[in-house]
C-alpha cells in the first residue's frame, strides 16, 4: 500500500481548529448543576427573547438595566439577566410558553411586556424597550455585585477586586497578588508571565512616581479603592509600544451619583497601619472629588547575610616605574558578611478631582495630585569578614529613599450626533522630586577604609499632549488614530564624601565619576492607526500598526562631557482575532511587537556602595530591548466554574541584563570587590501558560490559578569569563476564598506561593505568604470591623540567592519578619441620587523599561527586608527617572478615582438593596439563571431576581447613543463589553475612558 504524506497550510489547519471548538464547546453545559430541575425540558427545546433597553427621553442605552422572565401562571421568575452596556440583553433557555417580560432600573419606572410568547426553538426580539425616568429619591444607596472574579477579554483578563473581600486593610500591592499571570515578590516588585518589563496604568493614567519605583506607587493605593485591575497582555496600537511584557491597568472605585458621600477606612496591625478617607459631591453639570490615603510600615525586623568567592586568574603587566613585565599569580578571595536589618516606611497620597459637562457634546474633566515617600532601611552592624584587600570591618548603614510627586492633568472630549464617533484631546504634567541617599558609618576596621556616604537628589519632568479620533466606517467596523508627544527631562545630581572614624568629618571625595551630574533628555513623538472588523460567526479582527521616533539627548554638568545616544525609530505591528462561541465562551490568539528603552535606573552613572563590597553602576549607552508576544487563550463555563485557560511565547532580543564583575586595580589585581552593571548582550526566551478557576455558590467562593514558564537565557558573550546561560521551570500559584457565615459574618482566606526564579547567573529561592480574616457589618451594612493575621504559624520567610560564574560565586540570604495581625475599620456617610454618566478619557505613558526594585531593593546589598537597605542596581541613582510613569492611586476620580463613571458593582435598583450584577450582552447563548443568588431582591415582591456572570469590567455606559450603529463598543473603553446584534465584539478598543 502506498501512502501519501500532504502538508495542510498552517492557516487552515487553525481555521479547523477555531471551526472545531465551537462544537466541542457547545457540548458543555450551559449552566451549572443545579440550576435547575432534573425534568427540565432539554436545552436544545428551548427558546431566548432578546431585546434592547433605551432611556425613554434621550434613546440612549441604558446599561446593566434588570430583565426578568416571569411565568403568570405561578407568578415566579424563570429566568433573567442584566444588560450589558450597549443595553441589549440575551435570555436563553427559556421554555415555551407565555411569560410577562418585566425591566427595571435604579431612577426609572418598571416597564412590563405581558403576553410575550416563546416557542420551542425560537428567538423573541421584543425590539426597544424604553424606560421613562422616575422623580424617586434615594436614601443610602448599599452597591454590591455579584460579577465572576475573572473574566476574558479579546486583549486583556480582568480581575474583579471589589468582589473580593481578602484584601481589606491592604494597598494595591495586595491585590495584585491574587490577580492571574502575576506574581509579587516580597518587595512588592510585580513581573507578568515573568517579565518584569511591564507598565502599570492607574486608570488609564501614568506617574513620574512609577518611574522611581512601581512598588512604591502601588503601595499608596489601598486595596478598597480598586474596582479591577486589568491585565493587558495583548496592547492594541493605541497604546504606546513600551512594555515587553504586558500593560496593568488598575481601575479604581468611581462615583457618578449625585449628593456628597465620604467614606473611611482604617487599619492598625503589629507590622503596618493606614488610614484612607474618601469624599465626593456632584450638583448638576460638576463633579467634585478629594481623597487622601496614609499606609505606615513599622517594627519590620531581619537579618541579612552574603558569602562571596571572587576569583583572579594569573596575569603579566608592565610595572610603570621600572618598565619590567610582573607576574600575578591566581588568587581567591573569600567574604562573609553579616547584618541585622529593619525597615520604616510611611506613604501618602492626596487626590482632586473636577469634571465637567460643558454641553451635550463637550465635557471637561481635571484632576490635581501629590504623593510623598519616606523609606528608611537599616543595617545595624554589617560585620565583614575577608582575606581580600578589603580587610575586616563593622559597619551601620542607613539608606534613605524619599520623593514626593505632581500629577496634573486637563482633558478635552467631544463626541458627535453619529454614534461612535469622537475626538479627545489629553494634556498631562507629572513631575517627581526624589533623594537618594545612604550613610555608611565605619565603627571599626584593620585597613583605612572610611566612613561614605552617597547623596543622589534627582527629578524627572513629563509634558504629553495626546489627540485621539474614532469613527465608524461600516456597520461592522471602526476606525481610530491619533498621534502623542512625550517630552522628558530627567536631572540626577550625585555627590560622595567621606569620613575618617566615627565621628569625623565628612567632605567630598576624590574620584573620577563621584562627583557629577547626569542630564537626560528624550522625546517621543508617536502616530499610530487601529481598526477594527466583526466578521460572521462570532469572529473579530483588530490589526493595527503604531511608529514611534525617539530623540535623546545625554551629557554630564562636568568634565566627562555628552553621550551619543542616535535617534531610532520603531514600527510596532499588532493584531488581536477572537471568536465567541454560540455558548459563550471565547477564543483569542494575539501577536504584537513590543519595545523597552532603559530608564534612568539602568542608566545612572551614579555608583552605588552602600555596602562596600557589592557596587552598582548604570550604563548611558544603553540602547531599547524589542520583543516578539505570542499569544492563545480560552475562557469557559463548566458546571459552577469559570475557567480561564492561557499560553503563550515570547522572544526578546537586545535584552538589558545585569553583568556582574570583580572589580580589579589600576595594575589589574582583583580588589574582592563585586561590581553590578548593564549591557544589551542578552536574548530571553519564555514558553508557558496560566489556568484560573473561580467557583461562587452565593455564600461559599473559591478561586485558585497556576502560572508556569519555561525560561531561557543567554548573554551570548564570546570571552568564557563572562558568558552565562540559563534555563528552568518557574511557577507560582494562589488559592484564596470566601465564606459567609451569617447574614453580618463573613470568613476570608488566602494563599499565595512564588516559586524558584531563574536568573541568568543563577537562582532566587522561592517563598509563601497566607492570611485568615473574619469580618462583620454593623450599621446596617454601612460600615465593617475586620480580624486578620498573616504568616501566623511561621515567623519569618528566607530569600535565597545563588550566583555562579567562572570568576564570582556568591550566596546571600535576607530573612524577613512578617508575622502580623491587624484590625479593620470602615464606615461610610452620605445622601444619593442618580445622575448620568460621564465622559471621559485619560493619557497613558506606557513606555520605558522600568525598575521593579522598591525603595533600597537590591537583594544582593542587603538591607531590611530582602532587596532592602543596600539600594536596587545602580541604587544610590535609585530610579529618579526615566520611566513614563505611571499614576498612583486613583489619579483625580471620585473616591480617589479618575471622575465621572460608574461606582463598581453599578447602583441596585431598590434602594439599600443588594441588585443583580451585569452580564455581557456578547454571550448571547450563555444561560443567564447559571447564578441564582437566593438572597437577591426580586423585581417583583416576593419573586427571586436571577442574575447573570457579567464580562464588563468597567461599569460604564457608552458615551453616545448606539441608535442605528451595530457596532456597540464605547469609544475607547478599557475593557469592550458590547456587541453586533450578531453577537461580535469589535477586539480591544483600548486606551482611553477610565
Amino acid at each position: 500500500m502506498n501512502c501519501m504524506k500532504r502538508t495542510l497550510p498552517a492557516t487552515a489547519v487553525l481555521l479547523t481548529v477555531l471551526l472545531g471548538i465551537n462544537h466541542l464547546a457547545a457540548g458543555q453545559p450551559g449552566s451549572p448543576a443545579g440550576t435547575r430541575p432534573a425534568a427540565a425540558a432539554p436545552r436544545a427545546a428551548a427558546g431566548r427573547i432578546t431585546g434592547t433597553v433605551t432611556d425613554a427621553a434621550n434613546g440612549k442605552p441604558v446599561s446593566y438595566a434588570t430583565v426578568s422572565v416571569i411565568d403568570p401562571a405561578t407568578n415566579s421568575s424563570v429566568n433573567g439577566g442584566v444588560c450589558g452596556d450597549d443595553g441589549k440583553f440575551v435570555l436563553p433557555g427559556i421554555p415555551a410558553g407565555t411569560y410577562t417580560v418585566q425591566v427595571s432600573f435604579l431612577g426609572y419606572k418598571n416597564e412590563d411586556r405581558t403576553g410575550v410568547v416563546v416557542p420551542a426553538n425560537g428567538v423573541v426580539n421584543l425590539g426597544t424597550v424604553a424606560l421613562a425616568a422616575s422623580a424617586q429619591k434615594l436614601g443610602e444607596v448599599v452597591v454590591t455585585g455579584q460579577k465572576a472574579l475573572i473574566e476574558e477579554k479579546v486583549d486583556r483578563t480582568v480581575y474583579n477586586a471589589e468582589n473580593d473581600q481578602t484584601t481589606r486593610g491592604g494597598d494595591a500591592t495586595d491585590v495584585l497578588k491574587r490577580v492571574p499571570l502575576l506574581s509579587v515578590d516580597l518587595d512588592g516588585n510585580v513581573s507578568l508571565r515573568g517579565s518584569s518589563n511591564i507598565r502599570v496604568l492607574i486608570n488609564n493614567k501614568p506617574s513620574a512616581i512609577a518611574a522611581s519605583s512601581i512598588s512604591d506607587a502601588l503601595k499608596q493605593i489601598p486595596a478598597d479603592q480598586i474596582k479591577t485591575v486589568e491585565v493587558i497582555t495583548s496592547p492594541s496600537a493605541k497604546y504606546d509600544a513600551e512594555g515587553s511584557g504586558g500593560i496593568i491597568n488598575i481601575i479604581t472605585k468611581q462615583n457618578n451619583l449625585s449628593g456628597g458621600t465620604l467614606g473611611i477606612d482604617a487599619s492598625v496591625g503589629t507590622r503596618s497601619s493606614n488610614l484612607s478617607l474618601q469624599g465626593s459631591y456632584r450638583t448638576g453639570k460638576m463633579g467634585f472629588s478629594l481623597g487622601g490615603f496614609g499606609r505606615a510600615g513599622y517594627n519590620i525586623p531581619g537579618s541579612f547575610t552574603n558569602q562571596q568567592t571572587a576569583r583572579n586568574a594569573a596575569f603579566t603587566y608592565t610595572d610603570p616605574t621600572t618598565g619590567l613585565p610582573v607576574t600575578v599569580g591566581a588568587s581567591t578571595y573569600t567574604t562573609l558578611q553579616t547584618a541585622d536589618t529593619r525597615q520604616q516606611q510611611a506613604f501618602g497620597r492626596s487626590v482632586l478631582g473636577w469634571d465637567y459637562d460643558i454641553n451635550k457634546h463637550n465635557s471637561l474633566t481635571a484632576s490635581l495630585s501629590y504623593g510623598a515617600r519616606n523609606s528608611h532601611n537599616y543595617q545595624d552592624g554589617l560585620r565583614t569578614i575577608s582575606n581580600s584587600p578589603q580587610g575586616n570591618s563593622l559597619r551601620d548603614v542607613n539608606t534613605v529613599d524619599n520623593s514626593g510627586t505632581v500629577d496634573a492633568s486637563l482633558n478635552y472630549t467631544h463626541t458627535f450626533e453619529k454614534p461612535q464617533q469622537e475626538f479627545s484631546l489629553l494634556t498631562l504634567y507629572s513631575r517627581n522630586d526624589r533623594t537618594n541617599n545612604f550613610t555608611n558609618t565605619l565603627l571599626s576596621s584593620d585597613s583605612n577604609s572610611p566612613s561614605l556616604r552617597n547623596e543622589n537628589p534627582s527629578s524627572n519632568e513629563e509634558f504629553t499632549v495626546q489627540a485621539d479620533y474614532q469613527s465608524p466606517i461600516a456597520k461592522t467596523q471602526i476606525l481610530e488614530f491619533g498621534a502623542k508627544d512625550i517630552l522628558r527631562r530627567v536631572n540626577s545630581d550625585y555627590s560622595y564624601f567621606e569620613a575618617t572614624g566615627a565621628n569625623g568629618e565628612f567632605v567630598p571625595r576624590a574620584g573620577v565619576g563621584l562627583n557629577n551630574g547626569f542630564n537626560y533628555r528624550q522625546n517621543v513623538t508617536a502616530g499610530y492607526a487601529a481598526y477594527t472588523l466583526g466578521l460572521p460567526k462570532g469572529f473579530t479582527l483588530k490589526p493595527g500598526v503604531r511608529y514611534e521616533y525617539t530623540t535623546i539627548t545625554a551629557d554630564y554638568n562636568t568634565g566627562l562631557g555628552s553621550v551619543s545616544i542616535p535617534s531610532y525609530g520603531v514600527l510596532v505591528p499588532s493584531v488581536n482575532f477572537s471568536r465567541k462561541l454560540a455558548n459563550g465562551n471565547v477564543l483569542k490568539l494575539a501577536y504584537n511587537r513590543r519595545i523597552q528603552r532603559p530608564s534612568l535606573q539602568f542608566l545612572n552613572p551614579n555608583i552605588q556602595a552602600s555596602n562596600p563590597l557589592i557596587i552598582t553602576q548604570g550604563n548611558p549607552n544603553l540602547k531599547p530591548e524589542y520583543t516578539n508576544n505570542y499569544e492563545l487563550g480560552y475562557s469557559t463555563l463548566y458546571k459552577k466554574a469559570n475557567l480561564n485557560f492561557s499560553v503563550f511565547a515570547r522572544n526578546t532580543t537586545g535584552s538589558i541584563q545585569s553583568v556582574r564583575r570583580p572589580e580589579l586595580d589600576a595594575n589589574g589585581v582583583g580588589t574582592g570587590v563585586q561590581r553590578v552593571t548593564y549591557d544589551n548582550i542578552g536574548q530571553e526566551d519564555a514558553y508557558g501558560g496560566s489556568v484560573f478557576a473561580s467557583i461562587n455558590s452565593g455564600k461559599f467562593s473559591l478561586n485558585g490559578g497556576v502560572d508556569a514558564y519555561y525560561a531561557v537565557l543567554n548573554n551570548k558573550v564570546s570571552d568564557v569569563l563572562y558568558n552565562a546561560s540559563n534555563k528552568g521551570f518557574v511557577a507560582s500559584g494562589r488559592l484564596f476564598g470566601n465564606y459567609k457565615l451569617t447574614e453580618f459574618w463573613g470568613l476570608q482566606a488566602f494563599g499565595f506561593y512564588r516559586g524558584q526564579q531563574v536568573q541568568l547567573q543563577g537562582y532566587q529561592s522561592g517563598f509563601g505568604i497566607y492570611s485568615l480574616s473574619i469580618r462583620r457589618d454593623f450599621a446596617e451594612k454601612k460600615g465593617s470591623i475586620g480580624f486578620g493575621a498573616e504568616n501566623f504559624f511561621t515567623n519569618s520567610i528566607t530569600i535565597r540567592n545563588q550566583v555562579n560564574t567562572p570568576l564570582l560565586d556568591q550566596s546571600s540570604s535576607n530573612v524577613l519578619h512578617n508575622m502580623s495581625f491587624k484590625i479593620n475599620l470602615s464606615y461610610r456617610i452620605g445622601k444619593l441620587t442618580v445622575a448620568p454618566t460621564r465622559n471621559g478619557k485619560s493619557i497613558n505613558n506606557d513606555d520605558l523599561k522600568g525598575g521593579g526594585e522598591g525603595g533600597g531593593g537590591g537583594m544582593d546589598l542587603g538591607g531590611g527586608a530582602p532587596g532592602g537597605g543596600g539600594g536596587a542596581p545602580a541604587g544610590g541613582g535609585g530610579r529618579p527617572a526615566g520611566a513614563g510613569g505611571q499614576r498612583p492611586a486613583g489619579a483625580g476620580g471620585a473616591a480617589g478615582g479618575y471622575p465621572g463613571a460608574r461606582p463598581g458593582g453599578a447602583p441596585g435598583t431598590v434602594p439599600g438593596a443588594q441588585r443583580s450584577a451585569p452580564t455581557d450582552s456578547t454571550k448571547a447563548a450563555t444561560d443567564s439563571t447559571r447564578t441564582q443568588p437566593t438572597t437577591l431582591p426580586g423585581a417583583v415582591p416576593g419573586r427571586p431576581r436571577p442574575t447573570a456572570q457579567p464580562a464588563d469590567s468597567t461599569g460604564r455606559k457608552p458615551a453616545t447613543p448606539i441608535n442605528g450603529n451595530p457596532i456597540n463598543s464605547p469609544a475607547n473603553t478599557p475593557s469592550p463589553g458590547t456587541t453586533t446584534p450578531g453577537g461580535i465584539t469589535p477586539a480591544g478598543s483600548p486606551g482611553g475612558r477610565p
